[in-house]
């Protein structure tokens, strides 16, 4: 158990980003982004914007549900492709998206109502849609688990070898299980955004325009142990991925 909780940590802390429904946060803790990603919620919305984001994200989503399933039942059908897609509507929220399992297993899209209101076109809401569920279908949340596993052992073998007491291992344990959990988490980005442009594009949307939210946010530049590689690659990789479907 303390091992357990102790690779908790780094898949807590590690998150799929895209700043880029729920009523309540999925029973499974979801993913937190890394703060240099996120960026402050619009101050306010009207009853009118309230109405015409909903019916944008509505639309989104019986446009995108379908085309996820398939492309996940088609590549994985191993995994639960049932996915249910909800609005995160907790309190200051900031913009954020993310993708997670219930306890049962079923997967589960999350999308903030901040982000909602700042997305400034459908196609930005279909990419970042897209881009959670492929996570999914890539299975990260369980390769992400492996390699923190992995690190976690590691490190804490290495700390025992050295002669280190329990509190020096647990210390080690933890560090390798952020730094396994981290190893590839800008592949799994890179992979996730190419993934997203073929399923927003099977959707009826323009992933290139939808990824155009990456030139609004911080770069995360190229950071040592960064979960998220530099926009500019990530602008890079959607181009280079929606070229091949025209």
């Amino acid at each position: 158990m303390r091992l357990a909780a102790i690779l908790l940590f780094p898949l807590l802390i590690s998150a799929c980003t895209v700043t880029t429904t729920q009523t309540a946060p999925p029973s499974t803790p979801a993913p937190q982004q890394e703060a240099p990603q996120k960026r402050e919620a619009p101050q306010q919305i009207t009853q009118a914007d309230a109405r015409r984001l909903a019916r944008n994200f509505t639309s989104v989503v019986r446009r995108i549900e379908p085309v996820a399933e398939r492309e996940c039942r088609a590549r994985t059908p191993q995994q639960d492709c049932d996915f249910k897609i909800v609005v995160d509507d907790r309190p200051n929220q900031p913009p954020n998206a993310y993708q997670t399992v219930d306890n049962t297993g079923r997967p589960i899209l999350a999308m903030t109502v901040a982000l909602i209101a700042d997305a400034r076109n459908t196609d930005e809401l279909a990419f970042v849609l897209g881009h959670e569920a492929a996570h999914h279908i890539a299975e990260h949340l369980g390769r992400q688990r492996q390699n923190a596993t992995a690190g976690a052992l590691v490190f804490g073998s290495l700390a025992q070898i050295t002669g280190g007491g329990s509190s020096a291992v647990e210390t080690a344990t933890r560090i390798g299980a952020t730094v396994g959990a981290r190893s590839y988490s800008k592949e799994f980005e890179l992979e996730a955004d190419a993934l997203g442009t073929v399923i927003a594009h099977k959707a009826g949307y323009d992933p290139v325009r939808g990824a155009e939210f990456f030139n609004r946010i911080p770069d995360p530049g190229n950071r040592f142990l960064g979960t998220h590689p530099p926009n500019a690659d990530r602008i890079k990789t959607v181009r280079r991925v929606a070229a091949t479907l025209k």
